[in-house]
């Protein structure tokens, strides 16, 4: 069986990091790379010793299939592209920025019977994949996630660049309708929200409290996941998986702690010894990145639909817009005017200008 011929779409941080590793995919192999910017072009040929092209539809006829790393902004008209020629396409997240671009690529696909990949990374890594029975029947889902500014990615604003990791987390562990976005964020140093909580409920009862930050001088990727068979901590970064998992007579309610216990006080050893035994699993080591584009080729080689097909990275863009939609009417006053509503709000009084007015009225 020949190779499946794979174009690379742009050339920056992520996209040489996809050329780097599909190579070593089996079944797979690098052809072409494209950007429009000649000096990555340039390091793209040096490093990887295929063709260059400042256009991308001059990749499309030499390739089975294309990954997509270019700027948010162009993945729907470069998706769109390729798999109307026939094409097999992984494209990073989030999928587009409108969920009418995302949709529509998800039925061309489905058309033409081809893979649409969308790149949520996390859902390869092993600290999410260990939940297993956890990740069902979830009722509660916290997440941080937080990064100093990275100068890149400036086309969306954080919900697009960050939270859309989490988002797409907690919309795989249900198939529910949302029934509720409640959001606010700010514009602190970009044209978009730098910094964004949101609080989004489902029809099953699932609640999901997601925050995001890229100007945080603390790094962050954790989440909790809180259902009947247990709770799970997950630290992305490390990455860690901690689980929390209740004995029987402490998920049938019949546990009662004022007839067991004659003090509650210094209880907690035994509680988390008995009644909440906690373990802290061991994971192997993985690339995610490389588990990703295993899955692409498999999918292509199978027929079999990848673990984020098109139809999941639209959702995902869909509740990204109600989280967005939800930013932009946040109201900051009780009488606020339009310009102070929203992500850009004007600030009414400094911190330093409130200070002094307590202090004069004390």
């Amino acid at each position: 069986m020949s190779k499946l011929r794979t174009a690379v779409v742009g050339a920056g941080h992520l996209g040489r990091i996809h050329a780097k590793l599909i190579s070593q995919v089996d079944g797979a192999e690098l052809v072409a790379v494209s950007d429009p910017f000649e000096a990555a072009r340039k390091m793209a040929s040096e490093q990887f010793g295929v063709v260059t092209h400042a256009d991308y539809r001059d990749a499309i006829e030499g390739c089975d299939a294309v990954i997509i790393a270019s700027p948010t902004g162009t993945h729907a008209e470069v998706a769109e592209s390729f798999l109307k020629a026939g094409k097999h396409v992984f494209v990073e997240k989030p999928i587009t920025i409108e969920g009418s671009d995302a949709d529509r690529l998800a039925m061309i696909a489905a058309k033409k019977r081809l893979t649409l990949q969308v790149g949520h990374v996390e859902r390869f890594n092993p600290a999410f994949t260990a939940l297993e029975s956890l990740a069902s029947d979830v009722k509660y889902v916290e997440a941080v996630r937080a990064s100093s500014f990275p100068g890149r990615c400036l086309d969306v604003g954080v919900v697009m660049d960050l939270m859309i990791h989490d988002l797409d987390l907690v919309l795989s562990m249900t198939t529910a309708a949302v029934t509720s976005v409640r959001a606010s964020g700010m514009s602190v140093i970009s044209d978009h929200e730098d910094a964004v909580e949101a609080r989004i409920e489902f029809a099953c009862g699932l609640v999901a409290n997601l925050k995001a930050s890229r100007i945080s001088p603390t790094p962050a990727r954790s989440m909790q996941v809180y259902g009947p068979r247990g709770f799970a901590e997950i630290d992305f970064g490390a990455p860690s998986l901690s689980i929390v998992r209740p004995c029987d007579s402490v998920v049938n309610r019949s546990f009662n702690l004022s007839a067991e216990v004659e003090s509650p006080l210094g209880y907690g050893a035994q509680l988390f010894s008995t009644r909440l035994k906690c373990e802290t699993l061991e994971l192997e080591p993985r690339n995610a990145i490389l588990d990703e584009l295993h899955d692409f080729v498999i999918s292509i080689q199978t027929g079999v639909p990848p673990m984020v097909d098109g139809v999941a990275g639209a959702r995902a863009v869909t509740v990204a817009q109600q989280v967005l939609q939800a930013v932009e009417e946040r109201v900051w006053y009780a009488d606020a005017s339009p310009a102070e509503c929203g992500p850009h709000a004007r600030v009414r009084e400094s911190i330093e200008q409130a200070t002094r007015r307590i202090r004069r009225a004390a």
